[in-house]
C-alpha cells in the first residue's frame, strides 16, 4: 500500500462532493446514519466526515435533542459540511485526527464513519483511540470499501490512471481500497476494547446518472489529480476522457449502471 498522504484541498471537496456523492456515497450514507439510529445514542461523534454527506443524514434521523459533533483531518472539507448543517441545532464542527482524538474518555455513546478508516495511517492506534472516547457499551459504526475487484469503477480509474504513467503510475486509488477483507479489519480491533464485533457485506446496483460528471470527478475529486500534476505532461481531462470512455464501455449502452460493494462493522465497547 502506498504511502498516505492524501490531502483533500483545493477543488477537491467540490468535485468530490457534487460529483462522487450522488453515485458511491449517497446510498452507503444513508444506511450508515439508519444503523446509527438504531442504536438511540445521545451523544455522536462522526470522524473521518469530510464534505458533511453523512452528518446530514446523522441530523436528519439522530432526534433533536442528540448532540453531532463533527470531525475532519481537513478543513477544506469539514467548511462544506458546516454549510449544509449552519442552520442544524446540536452540531459542532472540530478538525481532528483519528489518531489522536482531541476528546476526553468516554465522552460519545456513538461514533460514525463512513469510508474513512482505510486513510488511518495506523489503524490499530485510530481503533483504540474511538474505543478510549466511546464510553462503556457504545458502539462504532462504520463501513470500508471492499476490494477493486468488487468496485470496478475503482479498477477502471487506477488501471487507467497508470497507463498514462507505466513508469510511476499513481496510487492513489489503491489506499481506499486495500482495506476490504474483513478479517484484516477484526485483526486491528483489539479484543480488550471491544465486546462485540459483527460485519454485513453490502451489495448495490448504482445507476450513474451523469457519466462525464462522475468520470471527471474520479480524477478531480481526489487526490489522484494532485498525482497527475505533480507527474506533468499529462492534462488531467485526458485520464478524465479515458475513464468516461471505458466507463461506457463496462457499464453501458445507458442508463450505465455498476455495482458497488461495501463492508459495514458494528463494535461495541467492553
Amino acid at each position: 500500500m502506498p504511502e498516505n498522504s492524501a490531502s483533500f484541498t483545493g477543488d477537491i471537496p467540490s468535485h468530490y462532493d457534487s460529483g462522487l456523492g450522488p453515485v458511491i456515497f449517497y446510498n452507503y450514507a444513508d444506511d450508515l446514519a439508519a444503523r446509527c439510529r438504531a442504536h438511540a445514542p445521545q451523544d455522536v461523534l462522526e470522524l473521518a466526515a469530510g464534505t458533511g454527506i453523512v452528518s446530514q443524514r446523522l441530523r436528519r434521523k439522530l432526534p433533536p435533542g442528540c448532540k453531532l459533533t463533527v470531525t475532519d483531518l481537513h478543513e477544506p472539507m469539514l467548511e462544506l459540511a458546516k454549510a449544509k448543517l449552519s442552520d442544524a441545532k446540536n452540531v459542532a464542527f472540530q478538525p481532528a485526527d483519528a489518531m489522536a482524538l482531541p476528546f476526553e474518555d468516554g465522552s460519545f455513546d456513538l461514533i460514525a464513519c463512513q469510508f474513512g478508516v482505510m486513510f488511518f495511517p495506523d489503524k490499530a492506534a485510530a481503533f483504540h483511540q474511538a474505543a478510549r472516547v466511546l464510553k462503556s457499551g457504545g458502539h462504532y459504526v462504520f463501513n470500508v470499501w471492499a476490494p477493486m475487484t468488487r468496485n470496478p469503477f475503482s479498477q477502471i480509474a487506477d488501471t487507467i490512471a497508470a497507463q498514462f504513467f507505466p513508469e510511476d503510475p499513481p496510487g492513489f486509488y489503491k489506499v481506499p481500497f486495500h482495506y476490504g477483507d474483513p478479517e484484516a479489519v477484526k485483526a486491528d480491533l483489539s479484543g480488550e476494547d471491544w465486546s462485540q464485533v459483527s460485519h454485513e457485506t453490502v451489495t448495490q446496483n448504482k445507476t450513474i446518472e451523469d457519466p462525464e460528471k462522475f468520470a471527471e470527478a474520479l480524477v478531480y475529486g481526489n487526490p489522484l489529480v494532485d498525482e497527475i500534476r505533480s507527474r506533468g505532461g499529462v492534462d488531467p481531462d485526458e485520464i478524465a476522457s479515458a475513464i468516461l470512455d471505458e466507463l461506457r464501455n463496462r457499464f453501458g449502452p445507458p442508463p450505465l449502471q455498476m455495482p458497488l460493494e461495501a463492508v459495514f462493522f458494528t463494535c461495541r465497547r467492553q
